[in-house]
């Protein structure tokens, strides 16, 4: 048997029947939660930021409860602490961009060193492996992509060392001689 460590959180969680202190808020929270969350996704746009922008209005909301006279505009009461939270959110944001004297340039890229180029000649080789037969292909991609040894491609292949240099040679012969390779080279 445990012994509770806090005897006023076991005492309040032994009273099933004890009501909320304000049991209007919480079934308003429930019938209006949809409503209200939709309303802070617009103002952040997204879900996350919006669930908690509205845990906090709706936590300024219960602070304010007793104060709160007519309880027939209460939607008008959250939206204007869902706006007026977000508005503080947005004035306490950390900006990273400072004002300067002078633009600073991008280093300019070297030549052959072009991204796009780049890209395309990886595409291409990757269209080419592609077109290899299966069994040399899965020689190719163990031995050059994944960095195995002649030795590891073997055993992972169930094949003879030679047999992956074999085959390896001839999968590179035909992706030297494979004309889309040619083009994206020269």
């Amino acid at each position: 048997m445990t012994t509770p460590v806090c005897t006023s959180a076991s005492n309040a969680a032994a009273p099933a029947t004890q009501t909320p202190p304000y049991a209007s808020f919480s079934s308003y929270m429930r019938a209006r939660q949809p409503v209200l969350l939709r309303t802070a996704r617009s103002l952040t746009g997204n879900p996350s930021d919006a669930e908690d922008l509205l845990q906090t209005a709706l936590a300024k909301t219960y602070v304010a409860w007793e104060r709160i006279e007519d309880h027939r505009a209460l939607d008008g009461y959250v939206r204007r602490a869902l706006v007026n939270t977000r508005t503080s959110q947005w004035r306490k944001r950390k900006v990273d961009e400072f004002a300067c004297d002078e633009l600073p340039e991008p280093d300019p890229v070297p030549a052959g060193d072009d991204p796009a180029e780049q890209q395309a000649l990886r595409d291409a080789m990757w269209r080419a492996v592609m077109r290899l037969p299966a069994r040399q292909r899965a020689m190719v991609v163990l031995r050059y992509y994944e960095d195995l040894s002649e030795a590891q491609t073997a055993e992972v292949l169930g094949v003879s060392v030679g047999t992956v240099k074999s085959a390896v040679s001839r999968a590179l012969g035909k992706l030297r001689e494979d004309a889309e390779l040619g083009i994206v080279r020269n």
